[in-house]
């Protein structure tokens, strides 16, 4: 390509618009989703869900999912119409990480490109590494990022199990504009309890 403008291409898996993560408008509007916003969730069992709360402001900014000795923390942002995020994302991850003191690797996944980086664990948990894996997905006006941690972040199996529920996840963008980048607002699920 010779256009020194080039937008950031999306990196997703080719068969997003059928398998997911999904947009709201290709979402089946049948299923019993959970909605916390700016992402729906499809209850499973043995899924727990948390919500991650910034102190300051009370605002929810990420969505933590406990499922087949798993944690997945998801969080929706905002983007170009045009480009994904996905890209630039994982360069300024791999740069975070071995910042703080980590080992960090790109590999193709089943969801597109990922980072495998150990981690330096809380100081309470001692001065070990711990595994994630980094992924991410460019919707149509979004970007959604996923951290894998737990079984899934090595076994085969729980890896499997954790990729389907990311997969199974729906974006709500909205028609409210806003600039790329911005966390797109999450919220407490109206009926707690009830699935």
């Amino acid at each position: 390509m010779t256009d020194n403008n080039a937008t950031p291409s999306k990196s997703a898996p080719h068969n997003r618009a059928t398998e997911g993560p999904l947009d709201d408008s290709e979402a089946n509007p049948v299923r019993p989703y959970i909605d916390l916003g700016g992402i729906k969730i499809l209850p499973r069992e043995g899924l727990n869900l948390r919500l991650e709360v910034e102190e300051q402001t009370k605002r929810i900014v990420a969505v933590g999912l406990d499922y087949a000795d798993s944690s997945l923390q998801v969080q929706p942002f905002a983007a170009p119409r045009s480009g994904g995020l996905w890209d630039e994302t994982r360069v300024q991850l791999r740069d975070q990480v071995k910042a703080q003191g980590g080992r960090v690797e790109e590999r193709e996944g089943p969801l597109g490109k990922e980072l495998l980086a150990e981690v330096p664990a809380a100081a309470s948990e001692g001065s070990e590494l711990r595994l994630a894996r980094f992924v991410g997905v460019d919707g149509p006006r979004w970007f959604l990022r996923g951290v894998i941690g737990g079984a899934a972040a090595s076994d085969l199996e729980a890896a499997a199990k954790v990729e389907d529920l990311f997969r199974s996840i729906v974006v709500v963008r909205g028609g409210a504009p806003m600039p790329p980048r911005d966390l797109i607002p999450l919220k407490m699920p109206a009926t707690p309890g009830s699935a």
